[in-house]
């Protein structure tokens, strides 16, 4: 079975930020947790990105969502 997993994203990013947004999405989807992560408008403000993973995987992939918001200072992405 899998298991939703949701990203809220500030849309007012800069340069660095929005890379560091599409290095994390790369990283989920080169690691196997997902092959697709659909990007919905939340208002004006946020998108959230929603992926499905594994249930088995699903702690590792938060571990590893937490870990990179934190090394690569983040702070515009919240998990859900």
């Amino acid at each position: 079975m899998e298991k939703s997993i949701q990203l809220k994203v500030r849309k007012d990013l800069d340069a660095k930020m929005q890379h560091n947004i599409l290095k994390i999405k790369g990283s989920l989807i080169a690691k196997g947790y997902t092959e697709i992560i659909h990007i919905l408008d939340q208002d004006e403000d946020f998108h959230i990105n929603t992926f499905e993973a594994e249930l088995e995987k699903h702690t590792e992939v938060r571990q590893y969502i937490a870990s990179f918001i934190e090394q690569e200072n983040l702070a515009a992405v919240k998990k859900l």
